[in-house]
């Protein structure tokens, strides 16, 4: 599966591959207590710009956050793309509270991974495109955390 990000990452899904399953749950950890971090710290850059409106550097530090928001957003979806590629499923326990949007690439991207490597081990290969419909089946293999 081919995987493009829209953010600079510092490993590509390739590499992300070659990752040990605990390496990346422990990363996908690490990623969503920054967020949490993040986002807290969002809302009272938004707070204080309603008593400071149009202050630059507030400006500029709440547009910066979205920046590496999307990113480590992103960076878990990768993650979490290698975890089913691997036969591991993933529950809500390593989900990302992004915008609907967000979610719904999420989702797609997630869905097209379960098939490609559901497909590959039995023998298929399989080719996406942007268009084609997925549809997670309710195969039982894999390993649950």
């Amino acid at each position: 599966m081919e995987y493009k990000p829209r953010y600079s990452q510092p490993f590509t899904l390739e590499e992300a591959r070659l990752l040990a399953v605990p390496i990346i749950t422990e990363e996908i950890s690490r990623l969503q207590n920054s967020l949490s971090h993040l986002q807290r710290t969002q809302e009272e850059l938004k707070e204080a710009l309603t008593t400071a409106p149009g202050d630059p550097d507030l400006t500029e530090a709440l547009e910066e956050n979205e920046v590496v928001i999307g990113s480590q957003n992103e960076r878990i979806t990768m993650l979490k793309i290698v975890l089913n590629e691997k036969g591991i499923r993933t529950s809500a326990h390593y989900d990302v509270q992004g915008s609907p949007r967000h979610q719904a690439h999420v989702d797609h991207i997630e869905s097209e991974a379960q098939r490609d490597a559901s497909a590959e081990s039995h023998g298929r290969t399989t080719t996406s495109s942007p268009n084609s419909e997925s549809r997670i089946d309710g195969d039982t293999e894999g390993v649950y955390l």
